[in-house]
């Protein structure tokens, strides 16, 4: 049974996979500048018209090192990739390379997590695609209710979070235009037994839209592609040409204004811009000559992204303050405020291109994924079923279009965006640990791209030392912070959406009792609490009449967020000694440590709802494909 767990794909029968039992061919259509585009199609989307401005707002014009820090690690990965489809030139990406260094266990595994971060991936996308388009529907007079807008969750939880400071006595108007809006659509709802029936209905649209045209064809989809990379390069490029002339150079001082924490706040956001240039080597089996042009199309991607990305955030911070950039439309928002409405509007039209691109190649990768396990044994037969004429994984890709399109109508952006994230990440982990453990056999085929050996032994503890001396000097009170777990008190902004309805009425007796010339039951609680000094603050939290556990965050709960960090460093340290061990080839291990150490920054909530998808995988895996996997029977 352990031994069965383990089983590895031979390396010669991987690269024939795509022959067995009579299997139809992929169409074998795309070339390097084909792959390139796929790679520039799936990293620029909602990055770089979404998720740049929240990053630039908490980072300063010094959120481009965390987009330098970000493709280094991307490379490191990319490496590993581009060394893996050099050699096993197959559908299946992370997938397939798990499977012949790590085993089935470790490739189902990494599967189950492709899986999950191509179809959230999707979801992520799906839902900004629709909030620029029903914003440029508005801007042309077409509005539709809020209701068909946006996702449940939100919508609900917004209502319940207006509601609450409504009752603690800010007006409706006063609220941010999100609550507002959230406020509205939850009311406005048509409502069925109870539920009030909020759906985003042009997420679910979209998502059938680019199933139907990856179905049709990879010819298709890689026409579509260029097509939709063309327009947005050329957008992004015009921004950045227009944008320079309105550059303001007083707005880069500081340059890091909320230090390398602010940078490093934005990790989820930047490295989400990121995400997808992976995807492409899903599709090795539909390259002319993926032994050369997959490693290529995969660097060339990453390089021309994170020069467009570095150049794009100088503009941003230039053109306005960073404070200001923490809007859902940060490129369209800079020419507004500059009065160049023409270009915001290019940039809307654009978005929904650069959004849709990335569906597109993510909606293309999702199925290889299932196809590749199903060939394997672990998931059934139809997965893997070419369409006859169109020469595409059928029943694979219409699964994978209802696996994406049922939960875009219901999931709100935040919570995607991270599990995406962390799903992606873990992938790039195994991929780097995977390429160590290929190195070690001897029996592997020799690919046109190899990784360039550095020693680790020596550059890793050099790296050790240089980053622990620059913590110890510039960042020795987060260090301090770091290794403490005092229980703290809640702040302020949250301690409001913290309380249930009678609480709330409670604590606001108790304030217009302690200080009835400055609040009554008639006023803001949170403009009161807002209004008052830090120490005021203190002492008002220790009296109130609520709960403590209300009141405070106790040790362990100061504790458990921090244990991202801890796995990070335990295997970083274990890394360190492997390295003085057995002499690792550098880049993958920069690249196991550079990805875990972004995992770290996701909120641990995101790391429990990842277990939880594993754990689901792992009853799949021992209820059905350990026994029906083709190595079962050799």
């Amino acid at each position: 049974m352990i031994n069965s767990l383990f089983r590895k794909k031979r390396l010669d029968t991987s690269v024939d996979a795509n022959n067995d039992e009579g299997n139809h061919s992929l169409h074998k259509v795309l070339n390097v500048r084909d792959i390139t585009a796929l790679g520039i199609a799936a990293i620029i989307g909602a990055g770089i018209f979404s998720t740049i401005g929240t990053a630039s707002a908490d980072g300063g014009p010094g959120v481009i090192f965390l987009f330098l820090f970000t493709a280094l690690a991307c490379s490191f990965a990319a490496f590993c990739y581009a060394d893996f489809a050099s050699r096993f030139p197959v559908a299946g990406s992370a997938y397939t390379y798990a499977y012949v260094s790590f085993g089935e266990l470790f490739a189902w595994i990494i599967g189950w997590a492709l899986i999950m971060e191509y179809a959230i991936g999707n979801i992520t996308v799906a839902i900004s695609w629709s909030d620029y388009f029903t914003g440029l529907l508005g801007n042309m007079g077409l509005d539709l209710p809020p209701w068909m807008t946006m996702d449940y969750f939100s919508a609900h939880n917004g209502y319940k979070e207006a509601s609450l400071l409504i009752q603690a006595g800010k007006p409706l108007e006063e609220l941010s235009s999100n609550l507002q809006s959230f406020y509205h659509a939850y009311q406005t709802a048509p409502s069925i037994a109870g539920f009030h029936l909020v759906l985003d209905i042009p997420a679910l649209l979209i998502i059938v839209f680019i199933t139907w045209l990856v179905y049709k064809g990879m010819k298709e989809s890689r026409d579509a592609s260029n097509l939709m990379v063309i327009v947005k390069i050329s957008v992004v490029i015009l921004v950045i040409v227009v944008g320079a002339f309105y550059v303001n150079t007083g707005n880069w001082n500081p340059f890091m204004p909320n230090g390398v924490g602010g940078i490093l706040k934005g990790v989820s956001a930047v490295f989400f811009a990121y995400i997808g240039f992976d995807a492409i080597s899903t599709t090795a089996e539909e390259c002319k000559d993926p032994q050369r042009d997959l490693p290529r199309g995969m660097m060339y991607s990453i390089i021309i992204c994170t020069v467009l990305y570095v150049a794009i955030a100088l503009v941003l911070t230039g053109m306005v303050k960073y404070d200001e950039l923490a809007v859902g439309d940060p490129l369209a928002f800079v020419f507004d405020k500059v009065n160049l409405n023409w270009l915001s509007g290019v940039i809307a039209v654009s978005a929904i291109f650069a959004m849709a691109s990335v569906l597109l190649v993510f909606q293309l990768g999702q199925p290889r994924i299932w196809m590749s396990m199903s060939r394997d044994g672990l998931l059934p037969k139809s997965f893997s079923k070419i369409h006859p004429k169109y020469k595409t994984p059928s029943f694979a890709t219409i699964v994978t279009g209802f696996v994406v399109a049922v939960p875009a109508l219901f999931l709100n952006l935040t919570t995607v965006t991270d599990l995406c994230s962390i799903g992606t990440l873990f992938a790039f982990v195994l991929v780097c640990g995977g390429v160590l453990v290929l190195h070690e056999q001897k029996d592997i085929p020799e690919g046109k791209f190899k990784i360039p050996f550095l020693s680790s032994r020596i550059g890793l503890p050099v790296l050790f030392l240089i980053i622990s001396l620059l913590l110890w000097k510039y960042q020795h009170e987060s260090l301090s912070n770091f290794f403490s777990n005092d229980r703290q008190y809640v702040s302020k902004e949250d301690l409001i959406p913290s309380l249930n309805k009678s609480e709330l009425e409670s604590l606001k007796i108790y304030t217009s009792q302690i200080a009835p010339t400055q609040y009554n039951l008639q006023s803001d609680l949170h403009d009161y609490l807002n209004s008052i000094s830090e120490t005021a603050y203190q002492d008002f939290i220790i009296k109130a009449p609520i709960s403590d556990s209300r009141k405070t965050i106790s040790s362990w709960n100061i504790f458990k967020h921090k244990i991202p960090m801890w796995i990070f460093i335990v295997i970083s340290v274990v890394m360190l000694v492997l390295s003085l061990l057995k002499n690792y080839s550098l880049i993958p291990v920069l690249g196991i440590l550079t990805c875990l150490y972004m995992m770290a920054q996701i909120p641990l909530k995101n790391w429990i709802g990842f277990s939880i998808w594993l754990i689901v995988g792992l009853i799949i895996y021992f209820g059905y494909s350990i026994r029906n996997s083709k190595l079962a029977n050799h």
